[in-house]
């Protein structure tokens, strides 16, 4: 037994054994924190680093690649609330300070022949938001257009919207099928979005729009102003307006300008439109979920869509639109469809993005309460070097 056992009472050498314990986590804890603190101070200077360095790197950066030069390409397919949406932009683009420019394709054919997709005998609607009233004007060619004139000359397409600088930021929407822009040698790439719908409903849907139109413009007479048939009977008798090749629609949209895409029930523009979807689109929402779409492009790009969502949801709806007279399908009719090849390749596809969809916002968006809230950003830099003086 050592001497400082023998000298000191068993009830001291216990009390002596916990006050060095204590000191000893006391110490630890204040370890601990000094270390929390110096971590916390570490990502504090690593944050006002990044943000340095993403200032120089942006002054740095030539004109196409910075944020105001960003142009996005919505080639919406018809009946699925492009209308609807298109329209939000249109509501934002002078608070937000971008341009919106509709593209109108000659005799509406969403597929431009090899020499439109260079020389594309395209036009701009009167509607363009945040700039002159001047039409276009053709980088390659020279033609300045008047605000009168409906059509332009042959103008390179591509290349105006990768270089038309007056209309950056830009938004371009129209019925138009899928273009890859780097097949033409464009350095900067468009952002592609999209919406697509369920295809039942969407064909159906445009078969009234035909016949009865819409709440948008309720004095406009469409070509079918008139027919009073319904598609249920359209369906029983065999009509060309309801034929399940009609549905073919949004595989084609998608898979873009080859000829195999408008083979109707084709298997491989299915597997291309997929392929589109998922590697050269940004973002594909679909009309039942519309205003989470909305919600996602804010949070991606706030430069164009900063208020959108607020606007969707308590605006004047004046951006809402709606088919008059759509009326419900019986069951035989449904089932009639369904039994069709076309459908089950475009009910495909829309499960497909549906699919997909629903995977981008499980990871961007979280419901509280009944309401989507955008998350929080989930990754910052650290360990930035060279370190900024």
């Amino acid at each position: 037994m050592s001497l400082w056992k023998i000298m000191m009472p068993q009830k001291i050498q216990l009390l002596a054994v916990l006050v060095f314990g204590a000191a000893v986590m006391l110490i630890e804890n204040q370890i601990q924190r000094l270390d929390e603190s110096r971590a916390k101070l570490e990502r504090t200077i690593y944050k006002r680093e990044a943000a340095e360095m993403e200032r120089r790197v942006s002054e740095d950066l030539p004109p196409l690649a910075r944020e105001d030069d960003t142009v996005i390409i919505y080639n919406r397919v018809p009946k699925t609330a492009s209308t609807s949406f298109t329209n939000v932009a249109y509501d934002l683009c002078k608070k937000n300070q971008f341009h919106v420019l509709h593209i109108n394709i000659s005799r509406n054919n969403p597929v431009l022949s090899l020499q439109d997709q260079i020389d594309s005998a395209v036009s701009m609607s009167t509607k363009i938001c945040w700039g002159t009233n001047l039409r276009w004007t053709s980088v390659a060619s020279g033609y300045k257009l008047s605000p009168a004139s409906s059509w332009f000359r042959k103008i390179r397409f591509v290349k105006n919207v990768t270089s038309w600088k007056e209309k950056k930021p830009g938004f371009y929407h129209g019925h138009l099928a899928y273009l890859d822009f780097s097949k033409y040698g464009a350095k900067e790439n468009p952002l592609y979005i999209n919406v697509v719908r369920d295809p039942l409903e969407r064909l159906v849907s445009y078969y009234y729009f035909l016949r009865s139109g819409d709440n948008y413009r309720p004095g406009l007479r469409r070509r079918k102003q008139g027919d009073k048939q319904t598609f249920d009977e359209c369906v029983s008798l065999g009509g060309s307006d309801c034929k399940p090749e009609k549905l073919w629609m949004q595989v084609p949209f998608f898979c873009g300008h080859v000829s195999e895409c408008w083979n109707v029930g084709s298997r491989w523009a299915l597997e291309q439109a997929k392929y589109n979807l998922m590697n050269q689109y940004l973002l594909v929402g679909v009309t039942e979920e519309l205003e989470d779409f909305i919600m996602i492009l804010e949070a991606a790009l706030p430069r164009f869509f900063k208020g959108a969502t607020q606007l969707y949801r308590t605006g004047n709806k004046s951006h809402l639109r709606k088919t008059n007279e759509k009326r419900p399908l019986t069951k035989g009719t449904i089932a009639k469809l369904r039994q069709s090849d076309v459908w089950k390749v475009e009910n495909e596809f829309y499960e497909f993005a549906l699919e997909y969809f629903h995977f981008v916002r499980a990871h961007a968006v979280r419901k509280k309460d009944g309401e989507l809230f955008i998350l929080a950003q989930s990754f910052f830099y650290e360990k930035i070097h060279p370190k900024v003086n």
